[in-house]
C-alpha cells in the first residue's frame, strides 16, 4: 500500500490521539449502526472500475441494451456484457430481453443517486 494519503499529503502527517481512551457510551451506540455497513464494500468494489462507474451512471439516466452500453464506453459488445453481468450477478442491475435485444437498467435508484453523489464531490473537489 502506498505511503500517500489522498490529495498526496503523507499518511504520517495526520494526527493521531495520544493517550488510549474509549468513550464507551458513544462507541456502544454506534456500534449496532456501524455493524450495519457489513456488505456495503462489496458495491463500492463494483464501483472500483471506471468503466462499471460509467455504466451506473449510464443506467442511471436511461434503460439500455448491450449495444448501447459497449458505444457508451468504447469497448466490444463482449466487455460491456461482462461488465452488464458483474452488476446483474451484484443485484445492482436488472435486464429483461425484447426479442435479440437485451435491455439493462438499475436493480433500484439508489446506485444511481451514490454515483451522482460521488460525481458531485469529484467535481467539487476539483472545480
Amino acid at each position: 500500500m502506498s505511503t500517500e494519503a489522498v490529495n498526496s499529503r503523507p499518511l504520517r502527517d495526520v494526527p493521531v490521539c495520544q493517550v488510549s481512551v474509549v468513550h464507551n457510551d458513544l462507541v456502544n451506540q454506534l456500534k449496532p449502526e456501524v455493524d450495519r455497513v457489513q456488505g456495503v464494500a462489496t458495491v463500492f468494489k463494483a464501483l472500483a472500475d471506471d468503466t462499471r462507474a460509467k455504466v451506473v451512471y449510464a443506467l442511471s439516466k436511461a434503460e439500455l441494451c448491450v449495444c448501447d452500453v459497449a458505444a457508451l464506453i468504447g469497448s466490444s459488445k463482449a466487455t460491456a456484457s461482462y461488465h452488464l453481468r458483474l452488476l446483474s450477478h451484484m443485484g445492482l442491475a436488472k435486464y429483461r430481453k425484447e426479442g435479440k435485444l437485451v435491455y439493462y437498467r438499475l436493480a433500484d435508484s439508489h446506485i444511481g443517486n451514490l454515483v451522482h453523489e460521488v460525481l458531485k464531490h469529484v467535481e467539487e473537489q476539483n472545480g
